[in-house]
């Protein structure tokens, strides 16, 4: 009954919703993205406090009949199917485990459970989903999709029935990644038809086999919706709304071919409309997924009183804005832990959560919702890292172990295919100043591909070292997989030196970047934001403070990422190759057997 009434009502308000799509543009602003390991960052310990609970409960209703659901949320899987991820040691993550614990969790749930993933699912991927269009990764939630769930029609606009699935289980969201091949290849790859160069492990894709919902992305001409902006799912009988979204700031870190022809709107406000519109339709428990996030220590904001005056930035901040309609956020894009109670606008606390990246996690959200209001009365979430040596991870998925055998088995001929022939081992290893050879040779690589006189690599993004003797594709894409674009752009000779400077946050850290067509001295004994001694350009000339110069970083450093803010403020941005292609590039193109080595561009006086 609720189904057929819910049809009638979006069927009769299809001209309002289609208003409802038409609000302003926003100011676009630059906004970090840690395409770098969290998995490295977050080591065991912390894995092991993201497992506490986060609770709240409702003062009214709990005496009311109950359906219980459980939600699954996921974000920035980044097509990580195959294994190969370590925490402390420890295997962690991939396709096959990461279903063996979705299913699991979903047959423990009492009244069932959703799959919810908050962008990024595709794009910055590893050989086997990237080097297929990234259809073995929406393949992989097609597996996880139940009985209930079928293809949407995506070209036939937003408002099309197809996306009122009650039953099916999985929902999902865009991420910035999902736009890297335009919004084109965005449509095919949900919708369905074989790409210009497959097919790959389908003889004829037929796209995503559950809803993507989006509330913020709309069509420059005309302003229409490029999804759906929201689904609605029965839990026994219970209506539970989900509304998508994506950080506005997309177009400020996605290649303008990507973007084009579409805007993004502000998040909250988008938000917030649904929101309303599903509480007039009387869906009133409601759930947010967004690809926007926070960083927060694993377990320090949950467990402290002030969360709400320690956690700002990103999802934060949208959160703030939200209405008392929401009741659960699933972000993402920060790869980092977030399981927090925050407080809106009026105070209301609002669960927020992300489970770090590439499948080496997943919150597991319990909801109580009332029968008889359909309000959420209690919230809680764990977020559970799927450790591949116990538990469910002892007992891969093995539809999605053939999966991805079968994506592996397709990519092997590129991914050994021989590049160069490294005569020794080149390494990450520094000298007292911070240099390396394996960083001067990516540094090296950035400034070359690009026609820039100065790049910048940071040494977080430098994974596996360059062994002797031959160089395959794979093992260049192990140095490097985090697929980051490059992006050229202007700096004066004084914003060079803030960001030099910025490489010693305090008296007792320092983050030494990789450079290329440049050296420079620092003084350690020197206060914190005058240790740059001098800096000079490769015909050994000082850099002019007034003097405009052209720069290479990777899009993670481009946004402000690992503190160096002032590469937000570069201009006349050009988003070139990704930092890998430059990478195989360059050393295809050395002399053969090649080398590298620490050449004194970094001088250390203290």
């Amino acid at each position: 009954m609720f189904v057929r009434k819910l049809a009638r009502t979006i069927t009769a308000t299809l001209a309002i919703l289609t208003l409802a799509g038409s609000a302003s543009a926003h100011d676009p602003g630059d906004s970090p993205e840690a395409h770098q390991d969290d998995v490295q960052a977050e080591g065991p310990a912390a894995r092991a406090r993201a497992q506490e609970r986060v609770r709240w409960r409702s003062e009214d209703d709990m005496r009311d009949p109950l359906v219980r659901i459980k939600l699954l949320g996921i974000n920035d899987f980044h097509g990580q199917l195959s294994s190969g991820r370590l925490i402390g040691g420890r295997p962690v993550g991939s396709g096959p485990v990461l279903a063996s614990y979705l299913k699991t969790a979903a047959a423990n749930a009492r009244d069932g459970s959703f799959l919810v993933h908050a962008g990024d699912h595709v794009g910055a991927s590893p050989s086997a989903s990237a080097l297929l269009q990234d259809e073995p990764s929406i393949a992989f939630l097609n597996q996880l999709a139940n009985s209930h769930c079928r293809y949407v029609d995506v070209s036939r606009g937003p408002w099309n029935l197809s996306y009122l699935q009650p039953r099916c289980n999985v929902v999902g969201t865009l991420g910035n990644h999902e736009f890297d091949e335009g919004v084109a290849e965005l449509t095919r790859l949900l919708d369905g038809g074989n790409h210009p160069n497959g097919p790959f492990l389908e003889r004829n894709w037929r796209g995503a086999r559950f809803p993507y919902v989006s509330s913020n992305v709309v069509r420059a001409d005309g302003r229409d919706l490029v999804l759906a902006p929201f689904t609605i799912r029965l839990a026994d009988g219970v209506p539970i709304g989900f509304i998508g979204a994506v950080l506005k700031e997309t177009p400020t870190i996605v290649t303008p071919s990507g973007v084009a022809g579409v805007e993004f709107l502000d998040e909250a406000t988008e938000i917030n409309r649904y929101a309303r519109l599903l509480r007039l339709i009387g869906v009133r428990a409601i759930v947010v997924t967004i690809h926007q996030g926070v960083f927060q220590t694993a377990f320090a904001g949950p467990t402290s009183p002030d969360v709400n005056a320690t956690l700002s930035g990103g999802i934060v901040n949208i959160v703030r804005q939200l209405s008392d309609d929401v009741d659960v956020v699933v972000s993402g894009h920060t790869h980092g832990f977030t399981n927090a109670l925050i407080a809106n606008q009026n105070g209301t606390p609002i669960l927020v959560t992300q489970a770090f990246s590439a499948g080496t996690g997943y919150a597991d959200i319990d909801l109580a919702v009332s029968r008889r209001t359909h309000d959420v009365v209690e919230k809680s979430a764990v977020v559970v890292t799927t450790w591949a040596d116990e538990g469910p991870g002892l007992t891969p998925d093995p539809a999605a172990a053939q999966l991805t055998a079968a994506a592996e088995q397709s990519v092997a001929p590129l991914v050994n295919r021989i590049v160069g022939v490294a005569t020794a081992d080149i390494t990450r290893a520094t000298s007292p100043a911070g240099e390396s050879a394996l960083g001067n040779l990516i540094a090296d690589a950035q400034r070359i591909r690009t026609n820039a006189q100065f790049a910048f690599m940071n040494p977080g993004g430098i994974r596996e070292e360059l062994r002797a003797g031959e160089v395959t594709w794979g093992e260049l894409f192990t140095i490097q997989p985090f697929a980051n674009d490059l992006v050229s752009m202007d700096l004066t000779g004084a914003q060079i030196r803030t960001l030099l400077e910025q490489q010693f946050p305090d008296a007792t850290t320092q983050r030494i970047l990789k450079t290329s067509g440049l050296t420079y001295t620092f003084d350690a004994g020197l206060p914190v934001g005058g240790r740059i001694v001098e800096i000079r350009d490769a015909d050994g000339n000082l850099l002019g403070d007034a003097t405009v110069y052209r720069a290479t970083v990777n899009s993670f450093l481009a946004s402000g990422g690992d503190g160096f803010t002032v590469l937000a403020q570069g201009t006349n941005r050009v988003v070139g190759p990704v930092d890998l292609a430059a990478l195989v590039e360059y050393v295809a193109s050395l002399p053969q057997p090649f080398s590298a080595a620490i050449e004194g561009r970094i001088q250390r006086l203290n």
